[in-house]
């Protein structure tokens, strides 16, 4: 055997002998809920031994994960969409429709035929109709989502750049904000050689958008933070209950 399968073995037997000592103590029981948080804290320490090295156990709960979350958007997709919205709208609502309640389902006749022109993907000589969905859902969603990002990003820009300044916290806050719009728009206008004058202000532009990525980096990582302090304190409490 090698170092890693002797590594393995003693991790599968130092996991069965505290769940042992816990089932044994009363701290866990023998249910439905304690075998989930066994399960729970298997999954925990199998997806951290990554840091070990890249090994089965890892493997093993990586496709666990993807195999569960694939399974659940199936069926958050089934009962919400498909059945949900198309099988009981043709058969059940309209029933209720012809008689007077109810909605007329022929209206989710185009999404339907949509959807069905998606599934042509697999078939190699009517692959081409599924760009016709393709094509309508992407309109759809630019059509959607750039008028939002010009109203939250650009405009929502605009707005701060054009307040007028005042000797207060705020007045400086709105100065910082109309310096750093200004400079960082200075750096990427590039049909104007950066020296000068324009060359300090790109470079003021650049120290604009280092704190920028910075900021962002930061945020990322705290967020990655309260997900590990929150498996942490699963394990420390929910499972060897030690807090």
């Amino acid at each position: 055997m090698t170092r890693d399968s002797y590594v393995f073995v003693g991790f599968l037997a130092l996991f069965a002998l505290v769940n042992t000592i816990l089932v044994a103590n009363g701290a866990l029981s023998l249910d439905w809920d304690g075998l989930g948080v066994i399960v729970a804290a298997g999954c925990t320490l199998a997806l951290y031994s990554f840091l070990y090295k890249d090994n089965p156990l890892f493997k093993f709960a990586e496709h666990v994960y993807v195999g569960v979350a694939a399974a659940y958007v199936f069926g958050i997709t089934w009962y919400n969409s498909l059945y949900g919205e198309i099988i009981v709208s043709y058969f059940d609502i309209g029933e209720k429709g012809a008689n007077g309640g109810g909605h007329n389902p022929w209206v989710l006749l185009f999404p339907t035929l949509l959807g069905l022109l998606m599934l042509t993907r697999f078939s190699r000589k009517f692959s081409w109709l599924s760009r016709i969905s393709f094509a309508f859902v992407v309109g759809v969603g630019a059509g959607l989502t750039i008028p939002r990002y010009l109203s939250s990003f650009l405009l929502g820009q605009l707005e701060p750049s054009l307040a007028p300044l005042t000797l207060s916290w705020a007045g400086l806050n709105l100065f910082l904000v109309l310096v750093g719009v200004i400079t960082v728009l200075i750096y990427f206008f590039f049909s104007v050689e950066h020296t000068g004058v324009v060359g300090h202000a790109s470079r003021l532009g650049i120290w604009f958008l280092m704190v920028s990525f910075g900021a962002s980096f930061g945020y990322t990582i705290m967020a990655r933070l309260s997900l590990l302090i929150g498996r942490i304190s699963f394990l420390m409490d929910d499972w060897l209950h030690l807090m």
